[in-house]
């Protein structure tokens, strides 16, 4: 085994595209529909992150969490600040378990939290 990729549901194309792409700042890799009025499946990713967002009913569950661990969780915390995106502030939190962690909801309900693990104390 080498690889997981999370599947997110997600129901509204151009705001999933809002929130991962020009928010967060993934890049689209590809997208499939079986004919054009079918629902969309497409793949995002962002340096070693790979998320499959699907609009198929029966994929998966929408609220799901996933958790991204990163170096620089300061610099990502500005650069999501700085674009006044009105539907999302997140803030960074230093958890029991010695993370800092910044937590996303996307327009579904499902949660990315990025952590960077502290010097042990």
């Amino acid at each position: 085994m080498s690889k997981v990729i999370p599947l997110f549901r997600v129901f509204d194309e151009p705001k999933a595209r809002e929130f991962y792409i020009r928010y967060l700042g993934f890049t689209l890799d590809w997208e499939h529909r079986f004919d054009e009025s079918a629902p969309l499946y497409m793949q995002i990713s962002k340096e070693s992150v790979t998320i499959h967002l699907t609009e198929h009913y029966g994929d998966c569950s929408p609220g799901a969490a996933i958790r991204v661990e990163m170096a620089g969780i300061e610099g990502l915390h500005k650069q999501l600040l700085n674009q006044n995106y009105p539907y999302s502030r997140p803030g960074i939190e230093i958890a029991p378990w010695n993370s800092k962690e910044l937590c996303v909801t996307d327009p579904f309900g499902n949660r990315i939290t990025f952590y960077e693990e502290l010097e042990p104390k």
